[in-house]
């Protein structure tokens, strides 16, 4: 069984080790501060301690009670965890961390939020009514050696959903979903309904699609006429809930230790049970990519972020008429993120869901809020060039059946790329200016009409817009500058710049 979790050796040479140690700096030198500037943490996630980068991938599963999500886990490791409880009735009544260690034993949730050592500190913020049903099951095993599950209470349905559970049960998911690696949903062949609290923990997920892979469990008992309709109408039922033009990935089986009932279908069910395991499989040796991956899209959230909320700053008055400004503020927040949109040249998927920034926000004291700081901007700006061009070489090293030595190959082609850019603006404004009179104002001409001078350097040398500097940024530096001590374009230094950028 474990021969899911073997891979092939295969030499590579080290460039650069410690990729977590890098990231962590770049968090805190880099990142966190914007974030700590404008509230970052108040409105979308607490702040990143080194548990967080140094934490084993981590696979979430989710699904209505009894679709054999506990059973899934006790099949992957061979052997029952402490607090395991099985049965056709809603069992799992919390939130079990499935982690390893040397000794069995079961820690409450109160004493785990405490540990400095694991990832699980921000979830002090639900409360005892969660705490208590939160736990970490510890146990030996060579799979927990390289992944951690996290097993979830049963979602309800009919009138056992009312029933409140006393904590935000979305909300708890929602933090799960934004730092594990692979978020597993359960469906059971004979219970495809999807009900309202289901409904709302997929919609908690939302922004994690790439994570999510679907399992239709128990499809060992029913023939394959039948498998074949089951299929067609949980297609038809995810379609409903998951807003995505994709077709997602089904992976049909029966993931437990008893023999099939229907034995027709187990060529099936082995060859998605080890497409589904070779998934799994593939996190130890990408989970610095995917550190990687979450921690770019935390950057362009936090920065989109800092616009918004600077943004909102500079509108409000400086005396009278606060409240209302802030109300027609909120009630308008689409155009305020069309404005930034336009201004900041930022997709519009990177901004927050309006509908929830705007709950959040009216909680918030726009007086307290802070104008831009460019400075701050530049640092995140600075480190996305270099992050995003970061590519990962996994080096396998089988130690216990796990992939975990790593090394990191830093290259920088969106600033270099920035540059070129940076030598055609520059040349072109000193070929337009006047060798004797007008200066000044033809270099508040060109200056104004900046935008006119990027539509023709993007039509000349076919460089996408993504990489030109922002425009009312250049605007302000150029104005400090004199334009007769620029240079024409020289191309032998671009041709210099094309050669490193194809042999990188």
């Amino acid at each position: 069984m474990f021969s899911w979790m073997k891979s092939k050796d295969s030499d590579v040479p080290q460039v650069y080790g410690n990729v977590v140690e890098g990231l962590k700096q770049v968090y805190r030198e880099k990142l966190y501060p914007l974030e700590e500037h404008y509230k970052f943490h108040d409105f979308h996630s607490p702040a990143l301690d080194d548990p967080d980068f140094d934490a084993k991938p981590m696979v979430l599963l989710v699904g209505q009670y009894s679709t054999g999500k506990t059973t899934f886990i006790r099949y992957l490791l061979e052997r029952e965890f402490p607090g395991i409880r099985i049965g056709p009735e809603p069992t799992t009544d919390r939130f079990i961390a499935v982690m390893h260690s040397e000794s069995e034993g079961v820690i409450p949730g109160n004493a785990l939020v405490m540990d400095p050592k694991k990832q699980f500190r921000p979830l002090s913020k639900f409360g005892n009514a969660f705490l208590n049903r939160f736990q970490c099951s510890q146990l030996p095993s060579p799979v927990l050696e390289s992944l951690t599950f996290v097993d979830t209470p049963g979602i309800l349905s009919g009138e056992k959903q009312r029933t409140a559970r006393g904590y935000d049960f979305a909300g708890v998911l929602e933090w799960f979903a934004e730092r594990v690696d692979r978020i597993i949903l359960l469906f059971d062949a004979h219970k495809l309904d999807i009900s309202d609290e289901f409904r709302r923990g997929i919609e908690a997920l939302r922004g994690n699609d790439d994570k999510i892979r679907i399992v239709l469990n128990k499809s060992d008992m029913i023939d394959h006429q039948q498998l074949m309709r089951v299929y067609g109408a949980l297609m038809w039922s995810l379609g409903k809930v998951i807003n995505t033009p994709e077709v997602a990935r089904v992976y049909i089986g029966s993931f437990w230790d008893q023999p099939l009932q229907y034995d027709i279908n187990r060529r099936l069910f082995e060859a998605e049970e080890h497409d589904l395991f070779a998934d799994l499989q593939s996190l130890p040796r990408n989970a610095a990519l995917r550190k990687l991956n979450d921690l770019i899209k935390r950057a362009r959230l936090a920065k989109v972020h800092a616009y918004i909320i600077s943004h909102l700053r500079a509108q409000m008055p400086s005396v009278f008429g606060k409240d209302s400004k802030k109300k027609e503020l909120i009630d308008n927040l689409h155009k305020v993120y069309d404005q930034i949109q336009r201004e900041q040249q930022i997709s519009i998927g990177d901004f927050p869901q309006i509908e929830r920034m705007q709950e959040q926000l009216r909680q918030m004291d726009f007086s307290k809020f802070h104008t831009l700081k460019p400075k701050l901007i530049e640092k995140v700006d600075h480190m996305l060039s270099v992050v995003s061009g970061m590519w990962f070489i996994l080096n396998d090293k089988p130690r216990c059946g796990k992939s975990f030595c790593r090394t990191v190959l830093l290259v920088t082609p969106p600033a270099l790329h920035g540059k070129c850019v940076h030598v055609y603006i520059i040349s072109h404004l000193r070929a337009q200016m006047p060798s004797v009179f007008g200066k000044d104002s033809k270099k508040k001409e060109l200056i104004d009409n900046l935008h006119k001078v990027y539509d023709q350097i993007q039509r000349e040398q076919q460089i996408s817009i993504g990489d030109f500097p922002q425009i009312e940024r250049m605007q302000e530096q150029l104005r400090q500058m004199d334009f007769s001590k620029f240079h024409t374009l020289k191309p032998k230094l671009i041709e210099k710049v094309d050669h490193m950028l194809s042999v990188t």
